[in-house]
């Protein structure tokens, strides 16, 4: 009987032990028991605590980032593959397929740019008319003079479902995306769903075109490939961003009484904290905004300092974004594969201060240094742009939700055919060969 109670006793230690291993990226600092069906996992040796010292050596956080959910939307996700090691498949065998047929596609224009009328219109008639597909337009698209006034486009534009940006919740309903324009309306795809993201089909109709492989003539056989569930995916990776900000109040104090009445000076009260969180797909930018001062923050890494930057600001990218902003600050360029985070500093007053890449399952954390002489800006793939004073913190890892981009052919190929094209990668005159003697 007592040992029977011993091994009870045992059994209920080790399963205590083992709930302590759980990865706060992926599970959102939730506790999670790593057993199954009442018998403990088996823990890899780098992760296993040493002898003499079960709590001082005890790794939480994988370095190789949280485990990206492989569903995307309502019905899409990715075809699972045998072969997968660490969780990281092959680029080569990420391939779309379909729990259920695809009814709802999200069509994103490019605001403002007349020569996407034409095209979207074909793109939404072919949906509507030949696939029989639920659209759903940006209300702000319809209010286009060219699209409201186009008696033609009345039938087809009746059956459209519109949204409103920040207003209404469409992530639950939408099955796929199609986006015309350049790199910027992927970003703004990717901004809408701060959870996860259905797959994007982008079409190359704007300036750059880095990320849009598609081009719009075959548009049908494309779209039709697609919705038969017969496609590569490249997974980019995005940054999940939380801005932590000191919530404070201006209050009037009476400082002292003149001839005229009262002489009163605003001062500042805590009151509170103002909690934000962004899904980045490109970069999170800290600069020093319209100061005429250095930006001065400390860079964070697992809680400890590593670095202080002191020049212009510093970029905080994915891989994604590093044929971004980071390739113009001095950055090297890595594939969306790649799990990984990048840190650029932008100008900075430093001759030994270089670009590092660190492991994706970091957490880095960015605040204003205490001797600081002003404020620093941030803003999250160039757009809700904000200021961050002393006292607050951004704190940045990589997120459970890439966004799964569909391939022209494939994930390598794509790539280095948009580093030539675009970007015009090691583009230059060759060299003569040595005539042959006779």
């Amino acid at each position: 009987m007592e040992m029977n109670r011993e091994k009870l006793c045992t059994s209920k230690a080790d399963v205590s032990s083992d709930s302590a291993y759980h990865c706060s990226t992926c599970h959102d600092d939730e506790e999670w028991s790593n057993t199954s069906r009442g018998r403990a996992k088996s823990r890899s040796l780098s992760a296993s605590p040493a002898l003499g010292s079960t709590k001082e050596f005890r790794r939480t956080r994988s370095l190789h980032g949280p485990c990206p959910v492989t569903t995307f939307g309502p019905k899409a996700c990715m075809l699972q593959n045998p072969k997968t090691i660490m969780h990281i498949q092959d680029p080569a065998s990420q391939r779309l397929t379909w729990n259920k047929p695809p009814k709802s596609v999200l069509v994103i224009k490019k605001i403002r740019d007349a020569s996407l009328l034409q095209p979207f219109k074909e793109l939404c008639v072919y949906l509507t008319e030949e696939k029989n597909m639920i659209v759903y337009v940006e209300k702000k698209v319809l209010e286009d003079p060219a699209i409201a006034n186009d008696d033609n486009f009345g039938p087809v534009k009746k059956k459209f479902c519109t949204f409103r940006e920040d207003y209404d919740d469409i992530s639950n309903q939408i099955d796929f995306i199609i986006c015309l324009g350049g790199d910027g309306t992927l970003l703004y795809a990717s901004s809408l769903f701060q959870g996860s993201v259905p797959p994007v089909m982008a079409f190359h109709l704007g300036s750059l075109g880095f990320l849009t492989p598609f081009n719009f003539e075959n548009f049908q056989s494309q779209v039709t490939q697609v919705i038969e569930g017969n496609a590569a995916l490249v997974l980019r990776s995005r940054l999940k961003v939380k801005v932590v900000k000191e919530h404070r109040e201006k209050m009037t104090v009476q400082n002292g009484i003149e001839e005229n009445g009262v002489v009163s000076t605003n001062i500042e009260k805590e009151v509170g904290k103002q909690i934000m969180q962004y899904q980045v797909l490109n970069e999170v930018v800290v600069d020093r905004g319209p100061s005429s001062y250095l930006s001065n923050v400390d860079v964070f890494l697992n809680g400890h300092l590593i670095t202080t930057v002191q020049g212009d600001g510093v970029i905080v990218s994915t891989p994604t974004g590093s044929t971004a902003y980071a390739a113009a600050a001095g950055a090297s360029m890595i594939h969306p594969n790649v799990p990984a985070i990048m840190i650029t500093p932008i100008c900075p007053h430093s001759l030994s201060f270089r670009p590092i890449v660190v492991p994706a399952g970091v957490e880095l954390k960015i605040m204003l240094s205490p001797d600081a002489r002003n404020t620093a800006w941030v803003s999250f793939d160039g757009r809700k742009r904000q200021e961050i004073c002393h006292g607050d913190s951004i704190s940045i890892t990589t997120s459970c939700y890439p966004l799964p981009s569909i391939c022209f052919r494939d994930p390598v190929s794509d790539w280095f055919e948009s580093l030539a094209e675009c970007l015009h990668w090691n583009v230059r005159k060759k060299q003569n060969n040595f005539a042959v003697e006779e």
